[in-house]
């Protein structure tokens, strides 16, 4: 069985927001991944079940190898329809921010969000959250948001009303989060949760299938242009990094959530440690920041300290406003900076 994650206040809170809500609108992070996904859309098809009028809304875009999702195709993003996102969060009465614990995480949709007169709830998994709402709850030592989320529900005893959709979403956003529960998923909860969600009766290995089995031809040839022309390995240390610009984008038909898992990639070298991706912005004016490591090497130190960023302590994320050049050279200083650990 699973121990609460909430509080009797907590989950008293929660009942009650959910129970004076008529309209709620669901947001997470910028570059929705699986987990930011899942985590949104099976909290959205639980308040249905409470009669609760639901939208959500994404800064941007999903990423097609997503859009398979239950659901997916009814999130409205502020990059495509912003005049619908930001009226739905106007006439929002409570917002849950999923998957991220600082407004500036949510791009423009921050400031409404901030603006807003509506309640709000955090659910979410990063450590040292920014965000003060009305209720949080913030779990840095579960997997990801997904989990927090089924949980939440466990605890609040939806799970024998949960759908197989529910389910497949559930799993999906806590696969993804894990890199096929490859880190950061030790915990024997982990798997029971597994388990339970399996006698919703979804197929576990097509959901695997529709994420990491569903490239373009294009984003092979990508995968193999940047390990082959685009690695950089420090030669006495176990640390690399790579670099894609705009143009290398362009040219290899770029779609969003190309590069998805590309920076775990290099660390399938015996003994690395330390993986960095610097990807200009396809809007262009900043260099995005991926890092990934294993064991104890801290991501989210070296993310906060050189890259204005943060996460967890193997997989954080940053951005420079800078030439690649010049974020490449911040990427030597900061492996400088942590040779000891390297």
């Amino acid at each position: 069985m699973l121990e609460n994650i909430m509080s009797e206040a907590q989950a008293a809170l929660f009942e009650k927001i959910v129970a004076e809500t008529n309209k709620a609108v669901i947001t997470a992070h910028s570059a929705p991944d699986g987990d930011a996904i899942g985590s949104s859309l099976a909290l959205a098809a639980y308040l249905h079940t409470r009669n609760t009028e639901v939208a959500l809304v994404m800064p941007d875009s999903l990423p097609d190898f997503l859009m398979w999702l239950p659901g997916a195709s009814d999130i409205v993003c502020h990059d495509v329809a912003p005049e619908k996102a930001e009226s739905l969060i106007a006439d929002a009465d409570t917002v849950f921010c999923l998957d991220f614990n600082d407004l500036s995480r949510i791009n423009a949709l921050g400031t409404m969000v901030k603006n807003s007169c509506a309640r709000k709830v955090m659910v979410d998994h990063h450590p040292e959250p920014v965000f003060q709402p009305e209720l949080r709850v913030c779990r840095p030592d579960l997997s990801s948001a997904s989990e927090v989320v089924f949980r939440i529900l466990w605890q609040l005893g939806h799970f024998p009303a949960m759908t197989k959709d529910e389910a497949v979403c559930v799993y999906c956003g806590m696969m993804t989060d894990t890199g096929g529960f490859a880190y950061n998923s030790s915990s024997p909860e982990i798997y029971f949760i597994i388990s339970e969600l399996l006698t919703k009766g979804f197929d576990k290995d097509k959901v695997y299938r529709n994420v990491f089995n569903n490239y373009s031809k294009s984003r092979v040839r990508l995968t193999g242009y940047v390990l082959y022309n685009k690695l950089h390995f420090y030669p006495k240390l176990r640390a690399c990094y790579y670099t894609l610009t705009g143009e290398e984008m362009r040219r290899f038909n770029f779609q969003r959530g190309d590069t998805e898992g590309l920076v775990n990639m290099p660390l399938v070298v015996k003994g690395m440690r330390l993986s960095i991706a610097l990807r200009e912005d396809t809007e262009g004016g900043k260099i995005r920041v991926s890092l990934r490591s294993v064991d104890d090497f801290p991501c989210n130190k070296m993310a906060a300290e050189f890259f204005n960023g943060g996460g967890h302590q193997n997989a954080s994320g940053g951005e420079l406003r800078c030439t690649m050049d010049e974020a490449v050279e911040t990427v030597n200083h900061a492996v400088e900076a942590y040779a000891k650990l390297l």
